[in-house]
């Protein structure tokens, strides 16, 4: 293929690429950022890339990482692209100005999908629309489920968290050149891109890569090293080979993808199967990253701001029927979600008093919400005020039974709700005045850190995206949040009832 003379062509740290201008905005894809993990790196920390002479053509998406596909039940809503090839460690830039001296802020971006799923190949992830309001805009693929984040006594943890770190290292040196402020860095994720985030920003070896962060549906955790264990275990039994990452390299990866899908169909966030997640490792995650942020000795300066839609667990359970199902099983449902949620009978007895219409599925969904996202976030933000802004998303899926859906809000934030990947959660005719608001409040918060409401304090402001236009509301709104922090019940409609110290979960 002949270059363009006009494709802009940008000197990275491992050789010049060359990408295209696409209405107006120029869009570098695919460029790795560290070599590929296979082969005898596979399992192993990420190493640099080889460096290539000439301009190397940056116009396709790269390789994505492997990973099962996503159900038929689910595969309904969610789009994830496969791309072939083993150079899955790459990124992608799209810029309004690909010249250094331009100092835009810039946005780092980590997609969800569970740690086992997801790319930046996603359509609804296309970043123009922030390079089109002065953003330069990076997304990245990394390492997802056994590959990523298996735990074995002969390789190191938290491979997919360390192939984050390594692209923000390659933001840290290379995104001057196309345009980028490396002193204006927002690290953004959802779900588990989410989860990352939170771990990064208790990583001392990534103090210093970014300044501000956005966690939406997501918030700081890590997972047991036990059950992270047994699902590699369990993985191991039913390919009769070793716990071991030797063994495990010697698997063909589509066999490795069967299996890895096999034992984890019941990882749920509600239902709480094995999974895998990022683990304290002594090294990159030294301990555990909420208590790290909340304790105030993670992160100084950094500016926070954090979201949950209103009714999460509703893509986690309305796919394949489980929402009737967990209706049906009642009281042992609840069981099992006191028992996820390390909570007493009093926490769902209050849930149920202040929602006496609603079914089973729905008192489960919103107590373990609460326990995986609300709660934690509520904390950080006590632990930050004054530099911490919350928003809850509220608008309800066109499409039946979905409500405000785990990551219906995506093609809102990154404007891309005229992408049919968009329409696959949110239906036809989503309101664009709310795009509009939800992105441009985090358009104004990677560029000044304040995206349009008041900071965290002793009011609980909480911006509300929703049917009508934003609007803040202010604490003790959520009265199940206060269940959590409070003797019972009869205690949630008293301002000053809430004592964190005594937080359960």
């Amino acid at each position: 293929m002949t270059a363009n003379p006009t494709d802009p062509v940008v000197r990275a740290p491992y050789g010049a690429v060359r990408g295209r201008w696409e209405n107006g905005v120029a869009v570098f894809r695919g460029i790795p950022y560290a070599a590929p993990p296979f082969g005898p790196r596979r399992f192993r920390p990420p190493v640099p890339p080889e460096r290539w002479d000439g301009v190397r053509d940056a116009h396709a998406f790269g390789p994505t990482a492997p990973k099962p596909p996503y159900s038929e039940a689910f595969g309904q809503y969610l789009s994830d692209p496969s791309v072939p090839g083993d150079d899955c460690l790459n990124l992608n830039v799209w810029t309004p100005d690909p010249a250094p001296g331009a100092r835009l802020p810039v946005l780092v971006w980590l997609h969800g999908g569970a740690l086992t799923r997801g790319s930046s190949a996603v359509p609804v992830y296309d970043g123009r629309t922030f390079a089109r309001d002065g953003v330069v805009c990076v997304s990245l693929n990394y390492r997802l489920g056994v590959e990523g984040y298996g735990l074995f006594p002969d390789a190191p943890a938290n491979a997919g968290l360390r192939d984050q770190l390594a692209a923000l290292e390659w933001v840290r040196d290379a995104i001057g050149a196309f345009g980028g402020d490396p002193d204006r860095v927002t690290l953004a994720g959802q779900s588990a891109g989410a989860i990352s985030a939170g771990a990064l920003l208790a990583a001392p070896r990534a103090q210093g890569l970014f300044r501000r962060a956005v966690l939406q549906s997501g918030a700081p955790e890590v997972s047991d090293r036990a059950k992270v264990r047994r699902m590699v275990r369990r993985m191991a039994a039913r390919l009769k080979i070793p716990a071991t990452a030797e063994a495990f390299a010697s698997v063909d990866r589509d066999v490795l993808l069967r299996t890895q899908a096999e034992v984890g169909r019941l990882s749920s966030p509600v239902l709480g199967g094995p999974a895998f997640g990022i683990v304290v490792d002594g090294d990159l995650v030294p301990r555990d990253p909420l208590e790290a942020l909340v304790a105030g000795d993670a992160a100084p300066g950094v500016r926070l701001l954090m979201g949950w839609t209103r009714d999460e667990y509703r893509l986690w359970l309305v796919p394949g029927g489980l929402l009737e199902r967990v209706d049906r099983l009642g009281a042992v449902a609840l069981a099992g979600a006191r028992a996820r949620c390390h909570c007493g009978h009093d926490v769902p007895r209050g849930y149920r008093s202040l929602r006496p219409d609603a079914g089973t599925a729905e008192i489960v969904g919103q107590l373990v919400t609460d326990h995986l996202l609300r709660v934690p976030l509520h904390r950080l933000a006590d632990a930050r005020p004054g530099s911490s802004y919350v928003y809850e998303f509220a608008w309800p899926s066109n499409r039946p039974g979905l409500g405000a859906c785990h990551a219906l809000e995506l093609g809102f934030v990154f404007d891309s709700g005229d992408l049919p990947e968009s329409r696959r959660l949110a239906g036809e005719g989503a309101p664009e005045a709310l795009a509009d608001a939800m992105h441009a409040a985090w358009v104004s918060f990677v560029a000044d850190g304040d995206p349009g409401w008041e900071a965290w304090d002793a009011t609980h402001p909480v911006r509300v995206f929703g049917a009508g236009a934003p609007g803040t509301v202010f604490g003790p709104w959520d009265r199940e949040i206060a269940l959590w922090a409070t003797d019972g019940p009869e205690a949630v409609t008293e301002p000053g009832s809430r004592r964190w110290s005594r937080l359960r979960g």
